[in-house]
């Protein structure tokens, strides 16, 4: 398995990426709200990064047709951007890959559509703090196995499932570069994380226990087998000797 190490100016140019992604996702933010349509706000995206030099990385990705993956309520990941309303009480994820002159950087966030209810507030919540968990470990001498135990130990406490397909990545020049980084898995087993690795965390998780999700006909939308809600929460992460850089936040 190759892992491709990146400089500290390589870092930081990607870490310019992360910067536009999160200024794109703060203005997201502002504009989801009840009668919102998702592929309005595809459409936002992709006028805000050519605005700020970057392009969308997953548009045209394996005949991807989007800027971003939109995924409401039981749709987990990969949703299509859609002109049907959102309404008050939906969860909508927004998942996007910016390219800054080459160098790119990857983060998702589920907003909250109006006013949702404190069990669906509470698995948001504990969604992210899952995510936050597992960066702790991203650190040089801990282990990819690491990782996945934070964000499984606590998931288990919490009675929600994890969407054990769909993993973190390695990422730099490509969006999908070696390791896999399971949401699951043991102390100290894995590859071991050294300086320089730039890789996503970001649990995918239902509220429903089992995890288990179908594929629909399109090949890209993952659905809940359940029918509960999804979450995603994601950041580009830099394992660093001074402990783990979020370059998206």
């Amino acid at each position: 398995m190759s892992v491709k190490l990146k400089t500290k100016e390589e870092i930081g140019y990607m870490r310019e990426a992360g910067r536009i992604l999160k200024a794109c996702h703060r203005e997201i933010e502002r504009k989801l709200a009840p009668d919102t349509t998702t592929k309005e706000i595809d459409e936002f995206v992709e006028t805000f990064l050519a605005r700020n030099g970057a392009v969308p990385e997953q548009k045209g990705y394996k005949g991807y047709p989007y800027a971003t993956c939109a995924s409401v309520n039981d749709i987990v990941c990969h949703g299509f951007p859609s002109k049907k309303p959102l309404k008050s009480g939906d969860v909508v994820t927004i998942d996007m890959v910016v390219n800054k002159d080459g160098w790119l950087a990857d983060s998702a966030w589920t907003y909250a559509i109006g006013k949702i209810d404190s069990k669906t507030q509470r698995f948001l919540r504990r969604t992210e703090k899952a995510m936050l968990l597992g960066i702790e470990e991203a650190v040089p001498g801990k282990t990819i196995g690491d990782i996945g135990y934070a964000i499984e130990k606590n998931v288990k406490l919490w009675r929600y499932g994890i969407v054990k397909p769909l993993v973190g990545h390695g990422i730099g020049r490509l969006m999908h570069e070696q390791p896999d980084v399971f949401p699951y898995g043991k102390k100290g087993t894995g590859m071991k994380l050294v300086e320089g690795m730039v890789i996503t965390v970001e649990p995918v998780l239902t509220m429903g226990r089992t995890g288990a999700v179908y594929w629909e006909e399109d090949g890209w939308t993952v659905r809940s087998a359940d029918g509960s809600i999804g979450a995603q929460y994601e950041h580009t992460v830099a394992i660093t000797k001074d402990g783990p850089l979020l370059l998206t936040s």
